[in-house]
């Protein structure tokens, strides 16, 4: 009996030949009306009261309305674009045949310098994802919103979740209050470990700090350029203050961050280590080979060379053909349709990226 994933597109609607994994994938909370069920008395009458029901609460770093944040012909007249089951079901999950696809709900419940209130919304939005999505289609599986500023609270929701294997994943943006490898943030890791939960990285920010050293810029665009940075930094982080050494069956998945900027970032950490090596003495090894084994990239937006051999050249100098992960980015607008996976690859690195690394990637979809 074929196996579902690698069973040809003509028998199953699929992609390129497979029934792919998509490892980021964005449905939208309409408003915050209709999170108000998945409240309690107190909180609901504290947000009419106060009015945060009628707040969007979507992120300055994704704008409704800017071109990037959705292709056209994946908009909703009247509504936010992945707002609508129905259409998200037709455009992302039926049109690439996908085996699963793992939702990345981005929203500002993570956002809030209230960790009460970050804690309340994280729960509400993940209640709401289960029951308006997940039970919806089987091929759903999602990522946990937790109040990341707050470990204890956090570590409260992993567990509510865990007992349901269809979120596979935690949720955290790349710029935070401080660099994710600080102890800090360990318990998130280590529920997230004791469960079999990846760490996801999605490109975004608390809006703590400016996104660069030297302050804050003018324009979206210097925003979204500079989380390319703001993703180097946590790798550099979460490798030099040990938190891979400690939790050695942890998985990050960055979202969103591009990986063309890999190669020279894995060269210049391996060269600097070898001379202040007896800083970390728990960086046993090169930090390049510390990453390979524990951090996962999805593919889109893909910062593609021109040239196909360019590409191909940069995912060898990356030295692993196993941390490249499928993803459309549905519905954001960083690539042409259907053409989510860059042309040239190898077929069988393909498969690789398509089937076989997110299944290794999150092991709850194995399950």
């Amino acid at each position: 009996m074929a196996d579902a994933a690698t069973m040809n597109a003509a028998g199953t609607g699929g992609y390129l030949g497979y029934a792919p994994i998509d490892c980021d994938i964005h449905p939208a909370v309409p408003d915050t009306k209709v999170l108000l069920p998945y409240f309690n008395d107190y909180w609901r009458e504290n947000l009419v009261s106060r009015g945060i029901e009628r707040a969007s609460l979507s992120l300055t770093s994704y704008p409704p309305n800017a071109p990037s944040s959705a292709r056209p012909d994946w908009r909703i007249k009247g509504k936010k674009a992945g707002s609508d089951f129905e259409t998200f079901k037709t455009q992302a999950l039926d049109a690439f045949g996908v085996r699963y696809a793992i939702c990345n709900v981005l929203h500002a419940a993570q956002v809030f310098h209230s960790e009460d209130m970050s804690a309340v919304f994280c729960t509400a939005v993940n209640d709401w994802l289960t029951k308006e999505w997940l039970d919806r289609d089987t091929r759903l599986r999602a990522s946990i919103l937790v109040p990341t500023e707050n470990p204890e609270m956090a570590v409260e929701e992993i567990e509510r979740r865990a007992g349901d294997k269809r979120f596979v994943q935690v949720l955290m943006f790349a710029m935070n209050e401080i660099p994710l490898g600080k102890r800090f943030y360990w318990p998130i890791y280590k529920a997230a470990e004791k469960h079999g939960l990846a760490i996801g990285v999605h490109a975004g920010s608390l809006y703590r700090h400016a996104p660069s050293s030297l302050g804050w810029g003018s324009y979206y665009l210097e925003d979204y350029v500079l989380q390319a940075q703001a993703f180097e930094s946590q790798l550099l982080s979460l490798t030099a203050e040990g938190a891979f050494a400690k939790f050695p069956d942890l998985r990050v998945v960055f979202m969103e961050s591009g990986f063309s900027w890999l190669p020279a970032f894995l060269w210049r950490a391996n060269k600097t280590w070898r001379g202040v090596r007896s800083e970390v003495p728990w960086v046993k090894k090169p930090p390049a080979d510390i990453i390979r084994h524990h951090v996962r990239i999805t593919m889109q937006p893909i910062d593609e060379p021109p040239d196909e051999a360019i590409l191909e050249q940069v995912i060898n100098q990356i030295g692993s053909d196993e941390i490249l992960l499928f993803s459309t980015d549905y519905p954001h607008w960083h690539f042409d349709g259907m053409d989510a996976m860059p042309k040239g690859l190898p077929k069988a690195l393909m498969k690789k990226i398509l089937v076989d690394n997110p299944l290794a990637a999150y092991p709850r979809l194995r399950d």
